[in-house]
This record gives structure tokens, C-alpha cells and sequence, in this order.
């Protein structure tokens, strides 16, 4: 590949720092950009007022970085459209009994949404990140496909399923080829600051990962007091609020009543949580909307997919099927447990991401 302009998205962490590291080795003309999605607060409490990729702490771990590579670094103010495209969205859903993945809309929205075009006016040919995942063009037909890692247990492609082809066209991930051992050794050689930093696996704009705190603060109106009830609608409890809730949760529902009890429905309208057995988890079909198929077209006809249901979620043997009011069908060859709507449904075939869809009903 020819040497061109990128712009990195540059979070503070090892991932997009090699992701800029390995750009500048190739040759291109990189330009490390971090995406201020906060407001912005005093740097003794950036680690716990910010999350582990949003603070002025993480700020600047990247401006070091593009230091030691010599590129160019700059901090855009994005908090704003950050606000009203990702924080408002995660809040509205909770609110409506669903388990939002904000990571969606930052991605498909900001990094390679608004972060794009800027880059675009920039003279910039594309926009990388320190995504675990790949890439690749068929020849024939010039179509852009979205792959799986290398590293399967850290392959994040089910949070890019809805980029477009134009989107992937312009995404680059430098990492996708590696393991996370590897980015870290990378970055050891180097010497950068970022090298074993130790990575979150929380919402990034939610402190210390306590987003029943963030949404009440937030949002205060979100919880109502309601009945949690067994799966015959017998009363057995009181909760403050559904929006405390996801499907699946066992811990912290105040219950005494002997044996296990897992969330297996979340009623925003009634204000209602119903609880039953591990067994009252176990669903075999899906309906998603908001759906994307990457190649562009959906599929004609019923088509045998490998299909995912959240992040760490091994993917299961199902029959996608696309509906006629644009949504899709997803039946699983086994029941599956805890699926959740708000959640991601991500459909595979071998290493390519089909495509994906937004639960909305079990």
C-alpha cells in the first residue's frame, strides 16, 4: 500500500498506540487525534471522574506517545455530539428495560462518523483505531469485508458490525494481525509510556464502572419503584427502578427466596422485573432491528450463520432470516441463555462479519 495520511484515534491506551506506531514504521504520514467526549475536569481526578480512556490522564499518555513517534497530536472537543449521539441514547435505552452497547454509535458515529470527515478535510485518507480486527477488499468485486482478529479472544469486530462500506473503506486497524502480547511487546520495544498500562473493560464515560450511579445522577427520573415478580406474576418483592436491571442478573436483587433467581424480563412500561430458574433464561429465537448487512445487500433466502449475542459470547449455529418490515429473524439451532434486548446480534461465516442487528425482543 501506497504511503498516505492517516489519522489515528488515540485513546491513551497500548492498543491505538501501537495501532500509530505501526502507521509511522509503514511509512504514512500519521496524525495522532484524541476525541475529548468528556467535559473536561481538573487532572487530580481524570482517572476517576473519566474512565480509563476519556481523562486527562489518558490525554496525556497519547500526547507522550505521539511525542516518542514524532507525529503530530492534537485534542478535539467532541463532548457535545459525544453527549447527544452516545450518553443520551445508553440512557434512554436503560430507561426502556434495554442493555445498550454505547460502543456502537462512538464508532459508527464519531470515529468513523464525524471523526472521518474531519480527517477527510484534513486531506487525510482514512481514520484508524486500535481495533482488534481486520479487513480485506475482494478483488472481484471491489467489496469491502469486515473480518474476525487474529486473536479471537480479543476480537472486538461485534462493535463495528454497523460501518458501512464506505466506512470500512476508510478504517484502517494496524492491529488485527496481532495478539495482545504481541502489541504490548511492540510497545515495550519502543519504550512507550503506554506499553503495560493495564486496559478497562468498562464503559469508558462511566466512573469506576458504576452506571446505576452514573444514570441516576443523570437521569434521576429513570427510577421508578415497581414489583419484581415470579414468570406465574406473583409479587415477591419491591426494586427502585428498572433501569437497575439486566437479563441475566442474579446478585443484588434483594430477594430471599431460598434458591437461585436470575432476571429473565425487564417491563419498563409496568415497572416490572420478573425473575424465574436458569432455566427461564434459555431462548431459541431473536428479532433484531436496526440492522446492517456490510456487503450491502440482505440475503434472499434463509442463510446458516454462526451468531453472537454480546461480547463474550461464544457464537452459536443459527438460521438468519430477514423479515419483511426490514428486521431480521435469528433462530438458534440450541436455546441460548440471557438474551437481552438492547444488546448486539452479530452474524458470521467462518472469519467474515455478515452483519448485525440491535435486539429488540426475545
Amino acid at each position: 500500500m501506497s504511503a498516505e495520511r492517516i489519522v489515528v484515534g488515540m485513546s491513551g491506551g497500548v492498543d491505538s498506540s501501537v495501532a500509530a506506531a505501526l502507521l509511522t514504521e509503514a511509512g504514512h504520514e500519521v496524525v495522532g487525534v484524541t476525541m475529548r467526549v468528556w467535559p473536561w475536569r481538573e487532572a487530580s481526578e481524570g482517572s476517576t471522574r473519566f474512565g480509563s480512556c476519556c481523562g486527562t490522564d489518558a490525554v496525556e499518555d497519547a500526547r507522550r506517545v505521539a511525542g516518542a513517534l514524532g507525529i503530530p497530536y492534537y485534542v478535539l472537543n467532541m463532548a457535545d455530539e459525544f453527549d447527544r449521539r452516545v450518553i443520551a441514547p445508553f440512557a434512554e435505552a436503560y430507561r426502556d428495560g434495554r442493555t445498550p452497547v454505547p460502543c456502537l454509535a462512538c464508532n459508527s458515529d464519531l470515529k468513523f462518523g464525524s471523526l472521518l470527515g474531519r480527517a477527510a478535510a484534513w486531506d487525510a485518507a482514512a481514520v484508524a483505531t486500535g481495533h482488534y480486527a481486520r479487513i480485506d477488499r475482494v478483488p472481484e468485486t471491489g467489496r469491502w469485508r469486515l473480518l474476525r482478529a487474529r486473536d479471537v479472544r480479543k476480537d472486538q469486530t461485534d462493535f463495528l458490525w454497523p460501518l458501512t462500506q464506505a466506512q470500512l473503506g476508510a478504517a484502517r486497524f494496524p492491529i488485527g494481525e496481532l495478539t495482545k502480547d504481541e502489541v504490548r511487546e511492540y510497545a515495550r520495544r519502543l519504550g512507550l509510556v503506554t506499553a503495560d498500562k493495564p486496559e478497562s473493560q468498562e464503559i469508558c464515560f462511566v466512573p469506576e464502572g458504576n452506571y446505576r450511579g452514573f444514570l441516576r445522577e443523570r437521569e434521576p427520573a429513570t427510577f421508578r419503584a415497581g414489583s419484581i415478580v415470579d414468570i406465574d406474576g406473583r409479587t415477591l418483592g419491591q426494586h427502585d427502578g428498572v433501569a437497575g436491571f439486566t437479563i441475566g442478573q442474579r446478585r443484588g436483587l434483594g430477594l430471599a427466596a431460598g434458591r437461585a433467581l436470575y432476571v429473565v424480563d425487564l417491563d419498563a412500561d409496568t415497572d416490572r422485573v420478573t425473575v424465574g430458574d436458569a432455566a427461564d433464561l434459555e431462548r431459541d429465537r431473536l428479532v433484531a432491528g436496526r440492522v446492517n448487512f456490510i456487503a450491502g445487500a440482505p440475503p434472499a433466502e434463509p442463510q446458516r450463520v454462526m451468531a453472537k449475542i454480546r461480547h463474550n459470547h461464544e457464537p452459536a449455529a443459527a438460521t438468519l432470516r430477514l423479515l419483511a418490515d426490514g428486521r431480521a429473524e435469528v433462530v438458534f439451532d440450541r436455546p441460548q441463555r440471557a438474551i437481552a434486548p438492547g444488546q448486539s446480534c452479530v452474524w458470521y461465516q467462518d472469519e467474515e462479519v455478515l452483519g448485525g442487528g440491535v435486539i429488540e425482543r426475545r
